[in-house]
């Protein structure tokens, strides 16, 4: 299920390669700013979508369409641990219509290959 949301591009990142087949690029979202609480959420870009935050500049009012991810990781000591993520599929300008990402937001996405045990997945 996708989601979108409209708020301040806050702060980028450069993009970084994660595994050999693993590319991902963070950003953060302030949600409410006249709040006296605003909310700082991080998203992130993964594969060819990480170019889609070129041309943006910190500040701008932008809309971005993602889905909330969960994983289930097993350290080697056997400790289980839970990590969320909000992958983002398209981002764009505040009001300029539906988010720029392709017809199917799916297409091509592929999960991270399982790593090394002792990689945590992130």
């Amino acid at each position: 299920m996708n989601m979108q949301i409209r708020g301040k591009l806050y702060r980028t990142f450069q993009a970084e390669q994660v595994t050999a087949r693993f590319r991902k690029r963070e950003f953060v979202v302030e949600l409410d700013a006249t709040s006296r609480y605003p909310q700082y959420v991080l998203f992130q870009l993964t594969g060819d979508r990480c170019e889609q935050l070129d041309g943006f500049g910190e500040g701008q009012e932008v809309d971005v369409e993602f889905s909330l991810r969960g994983r289930e990781w097993k350290s080697p000591k056997g400790e289980i641990r839970y990590f969320n993520s909000l992958e983002v599929w398209a981002i764009e300008r505040a009001g300029e219509g539906t988010a720029a990402g392709g017809d199917d937001p799916f297409a091509g996405d592929e999960p991270p290959p399982p790593g090394d045990e002792d990689d945590i997945p992130f």
